[in-house]
């Protein structure tokens, strides 16, 4: 066998495992393998196969793919894969062309299969399955011509035949649009409308299907593309108007107009009214007077002439709405004297109509906007007193009008008219009764306290704010005036209370208030302005409660840091003047909890910028400062004391690591375990002490590195921290039973320099329970005796207590113990004492 053959061969084995075995894991990579191994199969490949064998395999996956439900691990795509090797197969035998009947086979394989590659996306696959599919119609027209048959028999099988034609043809469109071919998609289609003479059922589908394509390219700004389809489906839809209604008909011509609008409204003004004009005479309806009117404005149309197009609006009796927005359109295009003439008109028109008030928001609306304030202030006059006779406004009116008196008072506002801006609210005012006080009518009393604040009449901002506080004292800026006029007032008492309420109302995830407040920018930012409020207004205790406030709860990172120092530059000076209480406490807490604040923002990436990263140094070197007068201000509460300590080391790490940064370091580590180790001591527990004693090793492993590397610049040689550091690790070790503790004493007997001080104090922590080490500290007790005597004068005061120690740990309760220290050794010491005694 040649490599084909072993090739076939192989592929034939996947086919046949595939369509036997169960639901298999393989399954996806043996579907993968046919799909490629397919592109390199021809029929000569295959030569040791059948063509009965080959249809088998075919058919048999086919049957195979239709098979599998969801529960098999077989995606969409991958049994379009299926689809189309069956398919690739199944066109490698003779006998597929043999007869009409295999023919029809593949031609409605081939016509599924190209048409599941299209949805899927696949257009190359899908165009070669829709030529394959043309090539078999073409085989099977010259068949059906070359068979002797009935007249009536050929023709409906020639339509037949056709009709798969058209539904090709209308694929093969649809993929040359998805891939932008216009020109081939275009000649597609107009061999479909070709067809259309012997195939009218086909006449709705190629309409519906010019229709889409107008959409779609229209949506791609593809405006002359959009044009031919558009007018595609018109002339397709007007052949079969049993199936395309009026209706449809004049929606498309209505599409055109605006395509030609959108596309250049100048240069195709002409071609655009004679569309709407045509899906008018189609169909009369509301949208097509309204883009006719907006085509008209495009123009260069006179005055008159738009007169009589809205005449002739009112006279097809169109609805109130509808002669609105046309009036609305008219002054929108500038076209004032139409627009409020034709206004005039819709008042009188509709007279008796329920909601003739709209008439007169929207006369208003169009007033104010051209600055005709005292023309629009009749209207509302007008409108209040329809609304207080019996014509009341609807639900929806109100809004409308609502709308349009504050947005001219915020207008007024913005350019400090505050005067103005209230005479607006109030008009809005009186238009609530008793019994309709919504959120929106707290929000109305909230910004005439504002613009009453801003003209300094108090008073009558605290009767605006009370009303509000009245119908919704759980909103955030309700209790924001509170607190602003409070402050004025130099009420602080009331001022703090407003803002605890307002915190716990911004922390309130369940407060509707807060997508408000989000809106406008942070939840903090009232926080942010009510603390620079009260510092304007010398309310110093006020506008401390406000930046701790914003401390805790703000996202924004200067924000914070800007708060926290603030903060601490007002506290700083009060707390060095208190006495040590309870009160100091709190505030020591109170601080320390802001400086954290600080830290977590410190931590967040600043940014890539040089300058970024400058900032954040000189950031944290402030804090650090900071946070080690404070620990230094905690001598009498050493735990504190090493919270501040430690947070001084945190913020040091944003430091650049220079020597005195580096000293700074290692001296808050020191304090830190120093405090760790007496809390260890003092543990009432052997958990606690386990805790402490084991952040005493991480805090002095850290340390040490620090130490080590400050050592190798040769500066700090003699440094005393060493020793320190030493006692302090022995004493973790040895209360935390390390079983390393023993090779960590065999580097420390050897170091030079030690002094008896030292020694004796490794004795007494190898002792100190819960550490007891005997071996351990009777060693230490003999250098020390050796350092002693060393000594000249020897310091027979000191030397004395060491040999104490030393006889005490050697005959314990005064009762010999020869495996501790044989009893000839004790004798040793006496008489050594005695010497060294005698002699002085």
């Amino acid at each position: 066998m040649d490599n084909d053959d072993f090739f076939s061969m192989d592929f034939k084995e996947v086919v046949e495992n595939l369509v036997t075995n169960d639901n298999s894991p393989n399954i996806p990579e043996a579907i993968d393998r046919l799909f490629s191994d397919i592109a390199n199969i021809n029929r000569e490949s295959m030569a040791e196969i059948t063509d009965i064998q080959i249809e088998e395999m075919a058919v048999n996956l086919w049957n195979w793919s239709l098979t599998i439900g969801g529960g098999w691990p077989v995606n969409e795509e991958q049994k379009i894969r299926l689809h189309y090797v069956a398919c690739k197969l199944l066109s490698m035998c003779e006998a597929s062309f043999a007869s009409e009947q295999s023919i029809q086979r593949l031609i409605t394989m081939n016509m599924r299969i190209g048409r599941e590659w299209l949805d899927a996306g696949n257009f190359l696959i899908a165009d070669e399955c829709f030529q394959a599919a043309v090539a078999s119609l073409e085989q099977l027209y010259v068949k059906l011509i070359q068979r002797s048959s009935p007249e009536a028999d050929l023709t409906t099988e020639k339509i037949t035949v056709e009709s798969d034609h058209f539904r090709v043809l209308s694929y093969q469109a649809e993929s040359a649009v998805a891939q932008g071919d216009f020109q081939r998609a275009s000649m597609c289609v107009l061999q479909c409308k070709d067809m259309l003479m012997r195939l009218p059922q086909m006449t709705s589908s190629l309409h519906r299907l010019c229709y889409n394509f107008g959409i779609e390219t229209q949506k791609n700004n593809k405006y002359e593309e959009s044009s031919f389809w558009l007018s595609q489906s018109y002339d397709i839809g007007k052949m079969d108007k049993k199936s395309t209604g009026p209706e449809m008909l004049a929606k498309v011509l209505r599409l055109l107009a605006t395509n030609y609008l959108d596309w250049d409204g100048t240069k195709y003004y002409d071609k655009a009214l004679n569309a709407v004009n045509l899906a008018n005479k189609e169909h009369l309806s509301s949208p097509g007077l309204f883009l006719k009117m907006k085509i008209l404005l495009k123009g260069e149309t006179s005055n008159e002439e738009l007169l009589e197009a809205v005449m002739e609006i009112l006279h097809l009796d169109m609805s109130l709405d509808f002669c609105l927005n046309i009036a609305k359109l008219l002054m929108d295009h500038e076209r004032d004297s139409v627009g409020f003439h034709f206004l005039t008109i819709i008042r009188e028109r509709f007279k008796s109509s329920e909601n003739i008030g709209k008439v007169l928001i929207l006369h208003t609306d169009m007033l104010l906007q051209r600055k005709e304030e005292l023309l629009a202030k009749e209207k509302i006059e007008e409108i209040f007193l329809a609304h207080q006779t019996g014509r009341q406004l609807t639900a929806e009116s109100m809004n409308w009008l609502h709308n349009i008196l504050w947005r001219k008072a915020a207008s007024s506002f913005e350019v400090q008219n505050y005067t103005d801006a209230l005479q607006w609210y109030y008009y809005s005012l009186r238009f609530y009764s008793t019994d309709e006080m919504d959120l929106d009518f707290t929000k109305l009393q909230r910004n005439m306290a504002c613009c009453y604040l801003n003209l300094q009449q108090l008073d009558k901002a605290k009767e605006a704010v009370a009303e509000a506080e009245r119908h919704d004292p759980r909103n955030v800026f309700t209790q924001f005036y509170i607190f602003k006029i409070a402050v004025i007032e130099g009420n602080s008492e009331r001022a703090l209370q407003a803002i605890i309420t307002l915190e716990n109302i911004l922390t309130d995830e369940e407060s509707e208030d807060n997508d408000l407040v989000a809106e406008r920018g942070s939840p903090t930012m009232l926080l942010s302005l009510a603390a620079q409020f009260a510092l304007e207004n010398g309310q110093q205790i006020v506008a401390e409660k406000a930046l701790e406030y914003l401390a805790q709860h703000s996202e924004d990172q200067e924000q914070v840091l800007t708060a926290v120092k603030c903060l601490l530059r007002f506290l700083l000076p009060k707390i060095a003047e208190m006495p040590e209480s309870e009160d100091k406490k709190k505030e020591m807490d109170r601080l320390l909890t802001c400086l954290n604040r600080a830290f977590v923002k410190l931590s967040q990436p600043f940014g890539v910028e040089a300058l970024s990263l400058e900032s954040r140094a000189n950031e944290a070197q402030w804090f650090r400062k900071t946070a080690w007068n404070l620990a230094v201000q905690c001598d009498k509460d050493p735990v504190m004391m090493r919270e501040f300590f430690i947070l001084s080391y945190k913020m040091s790490q944003f430091c650049p690591s220079d020597q005195v940064i580096l000293i700074a370091r290692k001296t808050c580590l020191l304090m830190a375990v120093a405090v760790d180790l007496e809390q260890g001591r003092k543990a009432s527990t052997a958990f606690e002490q386990t805790m402490f004693l084991s952040r005493a090793f991480e805090e002095i492993r850290t340390c040490n590195d620090i130490h080590n590397f400050l050592k190798q610049t040769g500066t700090f040689s003699n440094d005393s921290c060493e020793k320190l550091l030493l006692l302090y690790e022995f004493e973790v070790r040895a209360k935390l039973n390390d079983p390393l503790l023993e090779s960590f004493l065999e580097s420390v007997w050897e170091l030079p320099h030690l002094e008896t001080k030292t020694f004796e104090t490794i004795a007494i922590i190898a002792m100190e329970k819960p550490a007891h080490y005997p071996l351990i500290a009777l060693k230490a007790l003999k250098k020390a005796l050796l350092l002693y005597k060393k000594e000249e004068p020897i310091d027979i005061s000191q030397y004395s207590k060491c040999m104490h120690n030393l006889v005490n740990l050697s005959v314990p309760d005064g009762a010999s113990n020869v495996e501790l220290c044989p009893l000839e050794e004790v004798w040793g010491y006496f008489e050594d004492a005695l010497s060294h005694i005698s002699r002085t």
